[in-house]
């Protein structure tokens, strides 16, 4: 089932800076990582 995404992207250039950080908290919590 697919599902409508209704929503808008305040600065498109910020989606880099998210995933680094993004991969960064994956490295320093894996405990955090095991319960996702």
């Amino acid at each position: 089932m697919l599902k409508e995404n209704n929503y808008k992207i305040a600065d498109i250039g910020l989606a880099d800076f998210g995933r680094r950080e993004i991969a960064l908290a994956e490295r320093e919590m894996p405990a955090l990582m095991t319960l996702r």
